[in-house]
């Protein structure tokens, strides 16, 4: 049988150390603490471990064979085929999934442009105008799917698939960080 522990002794307080708290200390302890300015602490920056990484973006098309094709040649990189009527492209450390919506709908353009940073910022021009692909917006003043110089300094252009899915490629060494 085990034996139990034993807890040391404790000794009654006696009622001479007590400390009697009276209404007007009660009042002002009551004031004091509401009178005191509430101090919120900073935000901390998250440990690597608990930021988010984005992986993968999903942009729709109507056609995989023709997204294939015009994705492969826009950014020089093979498709890789993938189960699910989808094309994966690896640019860098995400993956861009082109998925064919055909056989349930209408592809949805992606809401934002897709921004992605190159070495050769006129070679990918080059191939997206061959592909008649440049956007015709106006972008801060200039055509979009001209080479500029952003307000904010990035020197980037702008181009468009077929579905409407908006790009938008920025010369390696002048992304603003924001």
């Amino acid at each position: 049988m085990a034996k139990k522990a034993r807890r040391p002794a404790t000794r009654a307080k006696s009622p001479k150390a007590a400390k009697i708290a009276t209404p007007a200390k009660t009042a002002r302890k009551s004031i004091a603490k509401r009178a005191a300015p509430r101090r919120v602490a900073a935000p901390q920056p998250k440990k690597a471990s608990d930021v988010p990484s984005l992986f993968r973006l999903n942009i729709e098309v109507g056609n995989l064979d023709e997204a294939a094709t015009f994705y492969g040649t826009l950014l020089g990189l093979d498709p890789r085929r993938q189960a699910g009527s989808r094309c994966y492209f690896t640019c860098g450390s995400v993956t861009l999934q082109v998925v064919d919506v055909s056989s349930a709908g209408t592809p949805h353009p992606a809401a934002k442009a897709l921004y992605f940073v190159v070495k050769d910022l006129e070679a990918i021009h080059s191939r997206a105008s061959a592909l008649k692909a440049l956007s015709r917006d106006d972008v801060h003043g200039a055509g979009g799917g001209a080479i500029s110089v952003r307000p904010w300094g990035e020197r980037s252009f702008y181009a468009e698939d077929k579905w409407a899915n908006p790009l938008c490629f920025v010369e390696e060494g002048t992304i603003y960080p924001g």
